[in-house]
């Protein structure tokens, strides 16, 4: 019996449905966006295609880039951000294509005028940032990511004081922290640990101090690596600085600057037995001298592997450097492959190891577990230690980017 009334009433259901199907109106559906919809697209567009406005010099290798949006190329606007956040730039130098995390050092609120800044340290040495002093100047079309990145204040996870070390351009998420505690965007105080070399080589020095006499919330303490100066402290960011600086009550320490920075902090700050979660660090980008980590097969170093990337329906095989990652031999070879941090924790690189073996460094190894039983890398923080096969999918980054 009760049988029978369950269908008695899936049936009556079919029919009350064929009834309003066959009432509604044959008109077509609009093809106009939802507003939810166009304001995720608003927040977090594939791309964003920029014109620098404006370049500012500040010392002969550090420069800063004013960028708006490139009308003429689709972009009307750009997307707003939390203060800390990045842009990945992409880049086509030569035959290769290239992406670059950079810290957006404007204030949020300078987004709502239609205007970044990006503040970028010379390499001598590197691949991109020669290109960019050589090639960008006013006028310069560039294309990036949304702003991306989680090395910003999240009031449900982080205290209500900041204690931020910086070095060199890791300086930049900082002050846009700074400027956006200034207008109110952020409701924290900051106190900021800051490593350069020398007193004439501080960048931003003269920024940062305007903003700290316009608020009594931001203090910046210049560490100095090279020489004494009076006013300054000297050497390195240790666990004793820190404790000299940070207040009594709880804080949360935020952490940007260069690689070799990071793997003398992270010892220094686990002298201070804070709390899980305490500690945040902006992604530090592709790291050399993978022989010199932990767990990392010495018969492989120095080697040239060989490489067969799998795209879609074209297969080429290339040369692999056991010090460089799988994503960089595949931009040296000029394979448009997707990438954004650069650093393993996105995602946005996640491959198939098809066959072979690798290396992926545990600091750096953003995985789901997951994705490690199941043969996937981050080919941005993962060395070859083997001939291999990767099977990297198609994404509407690299399908725009190439």
């Amino acid at each position: 019996m009760a049988k029978q009334t369950g269908l008695a009433a899936l049936d009556q259901i079919k029919q009350m449905r064929a009834a309003k199907i066959a009432a509604a109106p044959a008109t077509p559906l609009t093809t106009q966006q939802l507003p939810m919809n166009q304001l995720a697209q608003a927040l977090h567009p594939e791309s964003q295609y920029l014109r620098i406005v404006k370049v500012i010099e500040h010392f002969d290798n550090a420069r800063s880039y004013v960028l708006e949006p490139d009308t003429t190329r689709g972009t009307q606007h750009l997307a707003y951000f939390r203060a800390g956040q990045y842009l990945s730039v992409r880049l086509q130098i030569e035959q290769s294509y290239v992406t670059r995390a950079y810290a957006i050092r404007s204030a949020p609120a300078l987004a709502l005028k239609d205007q970044y800044v990006l503040t970028i340290k010379l390499v001598p040495n590197g691949f991109v940032t020669p290109y960019i002093f050589k090639n960008w100047q006013v006028g310069t079309q560039i294309e990036t990511s949304a702003p991306a990145g989680e090395l910003y204040v999240q009031p449900l996870r982080d205290q209500s004081t900041i204690v931020g070390l910086a070095g060199g351009s890791g300086i930049t998420p900082f002050y846009a922290l700074a400027q956006a505690i200034v207008d109110g965007t952020e409701s924290v105080d900051l106190t900021l640990l800051y490593g350069s070399r020398t007193h004439d080589q501080i960048l931003l020095d003269t920024e940062f101090d305007q903003l700290v006499q316009q608020s009594d919330r931001i203090k910046v303490v210049h560490v100095l690596s090279d020489e004494q100066v009076p006013g300054y402290e000297s050497g390195f960011i240790t666990a004793d600085l820190i404790r000299k600086y940070a207040p009594t009550t709880p804080y949360s320490i935020f952490v940007c600057g260069p690689e070799g920075m990071y793997q003398f902090i992270d010892q220094e700050v686990l002298k201070l037995k804070l709390p899980a979660g305490r500690v945040r660090h902006e992604l530090s980008g592709n790291g050399g001298a993978p022989d010199q980590l932990p767990g990392y097969p010495q018969t492989a170093k120095g080697k040239v592997f060989q490489m067969t990337v799998l795209l879609q329906d074209k297969t080429r095989t290339i040369p692999a450097r056991s010090d460089e990652s799988v994503l960089v031999a595949m931009e040296r070879a000029g394979i448009v492959a997707p990438s954004l941090c650069r650093s393993g924790d996105c995602g946005i690189c996640r491959s198939r190891l098809v066959t072979g073996e690798v290396f992926a460094p545990i600091v750096k190894d953003g995985r789901r577990k997951a994705d490690q039983d199941y043969g996937y890398i981050h080919t941005c923080v993962t060395y070859p230690t083997s001939d291999l096969t990767v099977e990297v999918p198609i994404h509407d980054l690299a399908d725009q980017f190439g």
